[in-house]
């Protein structure tokens, strides 16, 4: 583990709050997802590109190097320094679609997916396809030329670049789709200018030269500098631009990047072909290119191993009895489904006389398809998630001719065998002869770097054996760094180490990184990986959860909550008790109060890690057994409770001004995730439930307990009155069963840690609803998302099984399942907003909700930029600052997209809790659907 002690600068130039020094925020923001970790010294936020000019100029007059770390999703080790880290993604996620989708200008924050869901209603896509495209962004996409499963090297970054704005060390700025962009750069920049014309002319000059740099660019390659631009471009405003792709942050920085948009091709037919061994997949590779597939991944044994053991994981994988087995997942891409079928009967002839272990078959079927890109684009992080505890995850990514594939591949397998790596495994991008592997490596306890070093000696023979690349697209980063000049000869290494010395010539920016002087270099800085807990143990850093994460923009995203947790071990196992206190006393606000434990990030992650589950046990140890006791006390009599809340919630909102005073006071003295806030914006107190009994139920009504202490929102009858009404409209009875007064979803204990009043909670619960359901035959009703997805915890946590009958069902989908066909709309909206609450995705309850929405109104918007509310049942009373931070950027879009609508519009929901964070965030009233579906089918 790797400690850099703050040192004594002078006061860096900046703003106030761009820069941190804290151990918290520097070991927060160090981890990434490579194999080494460089603790910075410093943080920064910038929030704009004057303040990048002051980054420059703070690392000139400090000493201190800068490097610019986005998404962190890099698995080389180019996202993390040891002088001044600029956290670029939280300030800069700017997307503006251009010419109809033709160009799409976009600022290095903003996610891969981000810009694809802009582009998607024009039709178009950015080239660039890597796996991690729900967590990488712009900034590691050009920083790295980054390319991935289709775009091979026609669509990668470097390709489908039109221009960039790019600081410079210097802090001059230079527009390069500008048309005196080029003199600008001669008058502001004469050296750079003048260097890059010796540059290119001494690359041109030498044939040994252009033929290198024509055959290693022939195939997809980040290694070292992007030589091919002194070849492709003349000016040297271009020549730089395309330098600064795949640079890493060494030569300048990206402030954005206008890439054109290429055409979604809508039509898509899918298929895995299994094959007995790999070489088997290797010798009909060549075929399946020329025949004109737009995909073909490689997934050895090992991985279709490691995928049969994923949560939805397709039957195609799931029912292999995987021995040496090979597979290639292979698509046909077209604009029509008649299109791709004349692909696929086009090459039938080949298909049909492959060796292959099981039936093939091509299915213009997106479902399948989506599984098998889930288990594809999740392999990486799977494989390393179920690594030894202790160990550290290596992943190699290097590209040969496609002709030399299968001979490479044989090659590494020996090379794994000798070094002694058992289970590792190879997949990727096969079509373009480019494949990872991955290695598990224990570097921990003072363990020898030998046999690494070795290993990685011979693997670079075998690669540059066959006039490959060691790297194809994960960027040079540190691992590589040391073997640019064996890879390119000395003469271009020379002219790259002349393209730093021209831009950075003080050496500021990212040193150490796609250039090294130093032979080992590589084999420093490595990841130590303690064990300390099971979701953390196989959390493998990826940052697939980051983007969705509602408290990301307030304090801690999951992958921080993780890393942060080593760091913490690592310092108490290290002996260093005052580092360990200083990040535990810090963790508690920004690790536990504040999140918002609604397990969206277990949707992102390729492992279904639940980070909200470490949070809830990490809760659950902060109680002592006095607190424990209250709070089963209080599942025991929570029918006498919520009565008490609904009273309660009446009575503040009768003197709004002393309640709010009231609860500051309280919240002073015992601490502000021990009671929560009243605002004036919290509705009224609700009614008490009652029980109803018909012999022609069609099923059991749940009606949740926040409906008691939250009534309706103004203009709305409250969801149990619209339930009743779409009920007695459509002829449908439900009981209601007896004791419901005292029953509860369990959620507020789960999400809190009180784990013996969830007990009892759930011990009360299970039997009342099996008896009441006739065991288990009528359905149970929940009318609450976050409510139905607690009842379904009951039932998953219940020790003895008992109740596995039971079928928990929410009020959104027992309404469009079995109502809404027969529910006549006289009132439609013009249009509904739909705020989607993480249950609701969870539950797989959207698009139930937006067949809802779409019967009622002309128009439907569920915002792009929709996310957990983080109200998450009291979490927003308890840490408004909280809520306020992750609906801002869907608060922001919804006031954009109906800020000039005319017409009837309503927002919609499914959750009574985040139907009043919406409505904070916004200023417009919240309602759950099913209360719209109600208003808009009342009889005329």
């Amino acid at each position: 583990m790797t400690t850099v002690t703050a040192h004594t600068h002078p006061t860096l130039p900046g703003v106030p709050g761009m820069y941190s020094e804290s151990e918290f925020d520097r070991r927060a923001l160090a981890h990434d997802a490579s194999h080494y970790l460089v603790v910075p010294q410093i943080v920064a936020t910038p929030g704009s590109a004057a303040d990048i000019g002051t980054l420059f100029r703070a690392a000139r007059s400090s000493g201190l190097p800068l490097t610019f770390r986005s998404g962190g999703t890099s698995l080389s080790g180019q996202a993390q320094g040891g002088g001044i880290l600029a956290d670029t993604r939280a300030n800069f996620r700017g997307i503006e679609v251009l010419d109809d989708g033709a160009r799409v200008r976009v600022q290095p924050g903003a996610t891969v997916r981000a810009v694809n869901t802009a582009l998607r209603p024009y039709g178009r896509k950015i080239g660039p396809d890597p796996a991690s495209e729900v967590a990488c962004t712009i900034g590691g996409v050009v920083a790295n030329n980054s390319s991935g499963m289709a775009c091979g090297t026609e669509f990668n970054t470097y390709r489908t670049l039109e221009s960039m704005v790019l600081v410079l060390p210097s802090g001059t700025v230079i527009d390069t789709g500008a048309r005196d962009a080029d003199e600008k750069l001669r008058q502001l920049e004469p050296a750079l200018h003048a260097g890059l014309h010796r540059l290119r002319d001494r690359v041109r000059s030498r044939q040994d030269s252009v033929d290198t740099i024509r055959q290693q660019f022939s195939m997809k390659n980040t290694m070292g500098y992007g030589l091919n631009s002194f070849l492709d471009h003349d000016r040297p405003v271009d020549i730089l631009a395309h330098l600064m792709i795949g640079s890493e942050g060494t030569l300048g920085f990206v402030a954005s990047a206008t890439l054109r948009g290429i055409e979604v091709l809508p039509a898509v037919t899918t298929g895995l072909m299994v094959f007995s061994t790999i070489d088997e997949a290797m010798t009909a590779l060549p075929d399946l290119v020329a025949a004109g597939f737009a995909t073909v991944e490689l997934m050895d044994a090992v991985s279709l191993r490691v995928a049969q053991r994923l949560s939805g994981s397709p039957r195609a994988i799931t029912s292999l009895a995987v021995k040496d087995h090979s597979a290639l997942l292979v698509e046909f891409h077209g604009h029509t489904p008649e299109e791709v079928s004349d692909m696929v009967a086009a090459a039938r002839p080949l298909t049909d006389r492959l060796p292959l272990a099981v039936p093939f078959g091509m299915a213009q079927d997106a479902r399948r398809a989506a599984e098998l890109w889930t288990v594809r684009k999740g392999l990486y992080a799977a494989i390393a998630g179920h690594r030894p505890s202790g160990t550290t995850a290596l992943l190699e990514d290097v590209v040969v001719p496609v002709g030399a594939l299968g001979q490479t591949c044989s090659e590494l397998a020996e090379l794994f065998v000798k070094h002694g790596y058992e289970e590792s495994v190879i997949f990727g991008h096969a079509k373009d002869g480019n494949i990872h592997f991955m290695l598990n490596e224990q570097f921990e306890g003072g363990r020898s770097t030998a046999r690494y070093e070795e290993f990685t000696d011979d693997m670079v023979d075998v690669v540059l054996g066959h006039q490959g690349s060691l790297k194809a697209e994960h960027g040079t980063g540190r691992i590589m760094a040391p073997f640019v000049a064996r890879q390119y000869g000395q003469e271009l290494y020379e002219v790259m180490v002349g393209v730093k010395q021209l831009c950075d010539p003080d050496g500021v920016l990212n040193p150490g990184v796609v250039l090294s002087q130093f032979p080992r270099s590589y084999v420093q800085d490595l990841k130590a990986s303690p064990t300390v807990e099971e979701e953390v143990d196989r959390c493998v850093e990826c940052g697939y959860c980051e983007p969705i994460c509602p408290s990301r923009d307030l304090t801690l995203t999951p992958r921080k909550r993780i890393a942060l947790r080593r760091e913490i071990v690592a310092a108490q196992q290290a002996g260093n008790t005052s580092l360990a206190d200083e990040l535990t006393q810090a963790y508690r606000y920004q690790g536990i109060e504040t999140c918002a434990v609604d397990g969206l990030c277990s949707v992102t992650c390729p492992l279904d890690i639940n980070t909200g589950d470490l949070v809830r046990r990490l809760r659950a140890e902060g109680h002592g057994n006095a607190a424990q006791a209250a709070w089963d006390a209080l599942a025991r009599n929570w029918g006498g409770l919520t009565a008490v809340g609904g009273i309660a919630m009446n009575i503040a909102a009768a003197v709004p001004p002393l309640a709010t005073a009231a609860t500051d006071v309280g919240r002073a003295v015992v601490g502000t995730d021990n009671l929560q806030r009243w605002t004036k914006d919290l509705p009224r107190g609700g009614q008490r439930r009652k029980p109803r009994h018909s012999d022609e139920a069609a099923a059991v009504w749940f009606p949740a307990c926040i409906h008691t202490l939250f009534g309706a929102a103004e203009g709305g009858p409250g969801v149990g009155p619209a339930i009743d009404a779409l009920l007695a409209r459509t002829g449908t009875t439900v009981d209601i069963p007896e004791g419901i007064n005292g029953l509860c979803c369990g959620t507020p204990w789960s999400s809190k840690g009180f784990t013996r009043g969830h007990a009892t909670m759930r011990d009360k619960a299970l039997p009342i609803l099996w008896e009441a359901t006739d065991r288990g035959r009528l359905p149970v009703v929940v009318d609450g998302a976050s409510c139905t997805e607690g009842v379904l915890k009951f039932q998953h946590k219940d020790p003895d099984q008992r109740y596995d009958d039971l079928r928990i069902i929410d009020a959104v989908e027992f309404v469009a399942d079995q109502l809404l066909d027969d529910l006549v709309v006289t009132r439609p909206y013009d249009t509904v907003v739909l705020h989607n609450t993480c249950s609701m995705t969870q539950l797989g309850l959207n698009a139930a909700a937006r067949a809802i929405a779409e019967k009622i109104a002309t128009s439907v918007i569920v915002p792009v930029a929709t996310g957990c509310c983080a109200f998450a049942g009291d979490r927003g009373m308890l840490h408004p600052e909280l809520t306020a931070s992750a609906t801002r950027a869907e608060a922001t879009e919804v006031g954009a997209r109906t800020g000039n609508s005319s017409g009837r519009t309503a927002y919609a929901s499914a959750n009574r809790t985040c139907e009043v964070g919406m409505s904070r965030a916004t200023g417009q009233t919240y309602h759950h659907i099913l209360e719209l579906l109600d208003l808009a089918t009342r009889p005329a």
